[in-house]
């Protein structure tokens, strides 16, 4: 299985970093992952929020393929349980041999023309949390998808 994480900024606190390191080592184990940052265009230029969005929604849709399924981590998505992450994921690559590409936007979120090519809009929490901290949240829930579909100890429930 290939799943592509596309994420809009660099993360600046290294609690995160080293997070983000460490799901990234365990999920060798289960699928080949594809971490993309795309540099943020929020500093150093007076842009709008919506020319923001549109620079960055560009790049993002550099790193996507025609045969990508494209997921966005949305506040407007749907809510999953950790269960019903793993069975989307599990079904895809059971019944496609596209690549999962999941996408977290920057501060302001993503362009129309992002939303227009997304096949599922997916909300990890009615929370709001920084784009730096949905990086991790999102990688230990991947992990945890992945335990369950393998059957896994990490997961209770």
């Amino acid at each position: 299985m290939k799943i592509k994480l596309i994420c809009v900024g660099k993360s600046s606190e290294q609690y995160l970093i080293e997070g983000e390191n460490i799901y990234l080592k365990r999920l060798k184990h289960y699928c080949k992952l594809e971490k993309i940052v795309i540099p943020d265009k929020m500093k150093g230029k007076k842009l709008s929020v919506n020319e923001i969005k549109i620079i960055e929604g560009k790049s993002i849709l550099k790193q996507i393929k025609s045969d990508d399924l494209i997921i966005l981590l949305d506040e407007r998505g749907v809510d999953l349980t950790s269960l019903k992450l793993s069975r989307f994921i599990e079904s895809h690559y059971i019944n496609s041999h596209k690549t999962l590409a999941f996408v977290i936007g920057g501060a302001f979120g993503f362009s129309d023309e992002v939303y227009r090519c997304s096949h599922q809009m997916i909300r990890l929490s009615s929370l709001t949390f920084s784009h730096q901290m949905i990086r991790l949240f999102y990688l230990e829930q991947l992990y945890r998808a992945m335990t369950i579909i393998k059957k896994e100890s990490y997961h209770n429930e």
